[in-house]
């Protein structure tokens, strides 16, 4: 007997049934589970950083930016400031830049570091740490985190007042508001993401908002890009979730019970290597994503 049509069969069958696996019934969308995560502790700084609440990767100069609010969140005190620390943990420059109040979220375009502090955007010069402007933001409430996109454009929330602005050729302006507390944003090549009380939101070039992922704590902070349509989102309580692509998400890291905080956190797509600012612990974590 000749077996040869029957084994081809058998294959075809095989192949046919895996790659339906792969797709949504009816829609042909690519359905492929993506592969679970785990965040290993590489090191942790000591614990002389005062209230460390955002971590930023400086790729060009091998540097850990950390604002440290030294205070309370929402108190105008001039007592916050910048840190530089090494990628290896060590703190460099402790008061790099001083004389903020409660600095939070930053980017870098052009050669300088913009941090919110409150009611104002701030402009670092990167060479020499100085502040070269301090940009009023009429109506601010508390402004937090910070984010840049490729055409140089300024994109931060004001948490307070439900609002996303923009900063560009020395304009402000409101982007979107009526948002139940926004905190973390980040431009993305197809447009804005931002987190808002335990969903991470997607705003496109129409100002249209999809909801990628919800069900995280209240408290969600920062966003980290670790693959397309994939992000590392933490929660100031204590959680570092993982959101795939089909909107599911992975708790990663949990410490809560150690009353540690995970304010907004720094990726080095790089290393794979996240950083966690921890708050009242007064140390940035890293964390090799694997």
């Amino acid at each position: 007997m000749n077996t040869k049509p029957l084994v081809l069969l058998a294959s075809l069958a095989i192949f046919a049934a895996c790659d339906s696996s792969k797709k949504e019934e009816g829609t042909g969308q690519d359905t492929t589970a993506v592969a679970t995560m785990t965040l290993e502790q590489v090191w942790a700084t000591d614990t002389t950083l005062r209230t460390p609440e955002s971590v930023l990767l400086d790729d060009a100069n091998n540097m850990l930016y950390v604002s440290l609010i030294d205070g309370q969140g929402g108190d105008k005190d001039g007592k916050g400031g910048i840190a530089k620390v090494g990628t290896d943990g060590k703190i460099i420059d402790a008061n790099w830049v001083t004389g903020l109040s409660a600095p939070k979220g930053m980017a870098i375009t052009g050669g300088q570091l913009y941090v919110t502090d409150l009611t104002e955007l701030v402009q670092i010069d990167l060479a020499t740490g100085k502040i070269a402007k301090k940009i009023a933001v009429d109506g601010a409430e508390g402004l937090n985190d910070v984010t840049v996109d490729g055409n140089g454009t300024i994109y931060f929330s004001d948490k307070n007042a439900g609002k996303i602005h923009t900063y560009k050729d020395g304009q402000v302006g409101t982007y979107h508001e009526g948002i139940d507390n926004p905190n973390g944003v980040l431009a993305i090549s197809d447009g804005l993401l931002y987190t808002e009380s335990g969903k991470l939101q997607k705003l496109d070039a129409q100002k249209n908002v999809t909801t990628l992922a919800e069900g995280m704590d209240k408290s969600t902070d920062g966003i980290s890009e670790v693959g397309p349509g994939e992000y590392l989102v933490s929660c100031w309580a204590g959680e570092v979730y993982h959101v795939k692509p089909d909107g599911t998400t992975q708790k990663l890291l949990d410490t809560k019970d150690a009353k540690s905080n995970t304010a907004d956190i720094g990726y080095d797509a790089a290393k794979k290597i996240v950083y966690v600012p921890t708050f009242f612990k007064n140390t940035v974590v890293a964390y090799q994503l694997k």
